[in-house]
């Protein structure tokens, strides 16, 4: 799930006052809820209110939303025909796998590395 990381902070405050005036004062919900207002008032006052966004944003993103493949190979040796070309720490993806171009001793390497979302339950 995404969640809009450009948030109105005043909006944001707002709710936060509607929810804790279901709880009553003084509650471990209201202490929290109250908390929560207080650090995101802390963070505008003290400008660093886009720092959180971005924090906020790279919290809520996927890492395979945040995961750009580079080129897609049907097979290893078409993968290592495009390799000299290849730039450290681009992905790809050979068959089903990913793989992570890394330099090796000898030159690039195409090493497999997994996400989340490669494994199913």
């Amino acid at each position: 799930m995404s969640y809009n990381s450009d948030f109105n902070l005043d909006d944001v405050l707002r709710q936060i006052g509607k929810v804790a005036a279901n709880y009553k004062e003084g509650s471990p919900d209201d202490e929290a809820l109250r908390v929560a207002a207080v650090a995101l008032l802390f963070l505008r006052d003290i400008a660093k209110l886009d720092e959180y966004r971005a924090y906020f944003r790279d919290f809520f993103t996927p890492v395979d939303e945040a995961v750009t493949l580079s080129h897609t190979f049907a097979t290893k040796d078409e993968a290592k025909a495009w390799l000299p070309s290849a730039t450290s720490g681009q992905i790809v993806k050979i068959g089903d796998v990913k793989h992570v171009v890394a330099q090796g001793d000898n030159g690039l390497l195409l090493v497999p590395t997994y996400f989340p979302s490669d494994f199913k339950e």
